[in-house]
């Protein structure tokens, strides 16, 4: 790990920090094989982002401090492809498959081939441009002519390399996917938020590429399998296709190491055979084998049809289900507090693989379903994703109905299933089965921030009952630390010391870290701001709690329904025993002319920037949200306007141009 010295000018030094963290990037993102821990290479990124903020002048574009993501977009522009992305034509069986190569040695008019043979992974068909040897512009395939221009979200992608050794403009075609454990820990979060889960890993990387945060996408942890090398009219650079894998392998862009020169279709068939038996194995999904002629020649001589290449085949494995029947359903309660109905089953084997168990998600797909206890389903598995029920082949003869429980299997504490949502949650913070989530994320950076407490000791801290509520946190001792593994007395000693000086900060903090559903750092901030008070927070009714700025009747449901839950009430007080800030100074807000009136910002505006007509609003006396609502006073639209604008539209809420604001300033309404 580089380490800065009085005799390092901090040019070298930034240079040695993003050298760094381009190979443990490659090691972690590409190889797999990473060689320092996540918080070792969080201080590397921390240091060098401290360093270009310091010193602008040393921005660079190939930086990998630009993979966080940037400013929130308002939509996606259009960009053509430099050839066509064409899809591939499918083999259903062997025998399409025997079809398609004796079709090929047809065309070929007998002469020698070889194939490639190569996964195919389920994900989304991008294109990467390279120019002068850094990354410049990524597309979707969209129509296959032309698609959409993800750079900035793709730049956040660490698999993609940001700079190659390769003077020449070139092009790089590749599958963006997310593997099953990110698949899984989204999935997770979405249904902490209310949202439905994904459907399977394709759609989640392709919704998460297509996001309008790129500082979103950036924590969806999506990879970038390539698989085409060519020059910027959309031409092949190699002569032969397995040349250009290794040529990307080389030059640190990851490509499948599962793959094979195959000498003909038998070898090929074998391949496949192989891969169908092991794809349980697999870390993300396949659903199937792709067939490529090898010798680029050989490819132009075949051509294309008008949709599809004739020198490539896609071989489509069959669907995994399996008939089994739902012998009972119990309920499991996620580290977030989500319940999740799961469906025992008469053990069946599903491609080498006994299954047992199977997902089913909330009590919505159950009622989609039509599903009982006792009835013949169909179960599907996918990958080392949980399996999941498909459908009801056969209503059983003594079926009987699940009911989702009222009170938490785990606790005991309130279950919510709030308005409009699907999935049913325990919202006591304390809860055995969430606790350890709830003490991360109240020790995390931006909350408390209690540097030191990571996920090893918070595991220890639980799995030995020294920690059984976050409030324990307060009452911890060195002693108690130094008797864990690993932790000497100087470690416990800053750890304590970090606990402590989390208690005198500001409420909003603590509001933020009761870990209350859509109530995250801005809305924390506008209801201490509001109410001034923890505990009138508490105390509110979902009529005041509505009164603050930004919170809607979901929002206030969610906060009146936490502090409803005697668990959550009984750790509000030891808290506050604990001496943690309870109190709020409400700053007197600035009278001017456009006091009373609330602005949204959307769009690009010719003379300010977002945050000086931010600023220039709130010194006269406005205030300036996030998002549309029946609360907007007015929406200041520039160039590009996206959602906002619809959305104001939808409210009938008025829109004005920024010098409609600027004339509001000098005569007010």
């Amino acid at each position: 790990m580089p380490a800065k010295t009085s005799s390092t000018s901090p040019q070298k030094e930034a240079e040695e920090l993003r050298e760094a963290l381009r190979h443990h990037e490659y090691q972690y993102y590409v190889l797999d094989q990473p060689e320092i821990s996540d918080a070792e290479y969080d201080e590397l990124m921390r240091r060098l982002q401290k360093l270009e903020l310091e010193h602008p002048e040393l921005a660079a574009p190939d930086s990998p401090t630009l993979r966080v993501g940037g400013q929130p977009r308002e939509g996606f522009q259009k960009a053509a492809h430099s050839s066509p992305m064409l899809s591939l034509d499918n083999a259903l069986d062997e025998q399409e498959l025997r079809a398609f190569d004796a079709r090929v040695r047809d065309l070929l008019g007998g002469a020698p081939f070889r194939y490639v043979a190569e996964l195919k992974m389920d994900g989304l068909s991008m294109a990467a441009r390279y120019r002068d040897g850094y990354f410049q512009q990524a597309i979707t395939r969209g129509d296959g002519t032309t698609g959409e221009d993800v750079t900035e979200n793709a730049r956040t992608v660490r698999s993609l390399p940001l700079r190659v050794n390769f003077d020449r403009p070139f092009e790089v075609r590749g599958e963006i996917v997310m593997n099953h454990r990110a698949f899984e820990r989204l999935n997770t979060e979405r249904e902490e938020l209310g949202l439905t889960r994904f459907a399977n890993p394709r759609n989640a990387a392709a919704g998460s590429l297509r996001l309008l945060e790129p500082g979103i996408t950036a924590s969806r942890r999506l990879e970038f399998y390539t698989y085409f090398v060519l020059d910027e009219q959309g031409r092949n650079i190699f002569d032969k296709h397995w040349d250009a894998l290794e040529w990307l392998s080389h030059h640190h862009f990851k490509v499948n190491p599962k793959r094979k020169v195959c000498a003909d279709i038998d070898q090929a068939l074998a391949f496949c055979r192989e891969w169908e038996s092991q794809r349980e194995s697999l870390p993300y999904e396949i659903d199937g084998v792709v067939l490529k002629v090898d010798s680029i020649a050989q490819q132009q001589r075949l051509g294309f049809t008008a949709k599809a290449p004739r020198w490539a085949i896609a071989f489509k494995y069959a669907a995994r289900q399996v008939e089994t029947e739902i012998v009972d359903i119990s309920v499991q309660v996620g580290r977030t507090g989500a319940l999740t109905p799961v469906a025992h089953l008469t053990p069946k084997e599903v491609s080498g693989v006994t299954v047992s168990r199977a997902t089913l998600h909330n009590e919505d797909e159950i009622a989609r379903l039509g599903l009982q206890i006792g009835d013949t389903v169909i179960v599907e598995r996918s990958g080392d994703v949980i399996p999941k029920v498909v459908r009801v082949k056969m209503q059983g003869t003594h079926r009987r109905p699940f009911r989702m429980p009222k009170t938490c299997p785990v606790c005991g504490g309130r279950v919510v299933r709030e308005e409009g949502e699907a999935a049913s949650r325990c919202i006591n913070v304390n809860c055995p089965a969430r606790l350890k989530e709830s003490i991360r994320h109240f020790a995390s950076r931006g909350v408390m921030n209690i540097d030191g407490l990571g996920d090893a000791l918070i595991d220890q801290l639980v799995d030995n009952g020294i920690v059984q509520s976050v409030a324990d946190l307060y009452d911890l001792t060195a002693d108690q630390l130094t008797k864990l593994e690993r932790m000497g007395p100087k470690s416990a000693a800053n750890i304590i010391r970090n606990i402590d000086r989390s208690r005198v900060l500001p409420m909003p903090r603590v509001i933020s870290a009761l870990g209350i559903r859509f109530v995250g750092e801005r809305t924390a901030e506008l209801l201490a701001e509001y109410f001034g008070s923890l505990e009138k927070i508490a105390s509110a009714s979902k009529e005041d709690l509505q009164a603050a700025e930004e919170v809607g009747p979901k929002v206030a449901e969610s906060i009146h329904a936490f502090f409803r839950e005697p668990h959550n009430r009984q750790l509000l007080e030891r808290l506050k025993a604990a001496n943690l800030t309870f109190e709020h100074t409400i700053k007197q807000r600035k009278e001017g002319p456009l006091t009373g009136m609330t602005f949204v910002l959307t769009g690009t505006l010719p003379r300010m920037s977002r945050e000086e007509a931010k600023a220039t609003i709130e010194a006269a006396g406005g205030k300036v949200a996030a998002a549309v609502s029946k609360k907007t006073t007015w929406v200041v639209a520039g160039e590009d306007a996206g959602s906002k604008l619809d959305k104001a539209r939808q409210l009938r809420i008025p829109v004005i141009s920024e010098d409609q604001l600027l004339a509001m300033l000098v005569g007010g309404r």
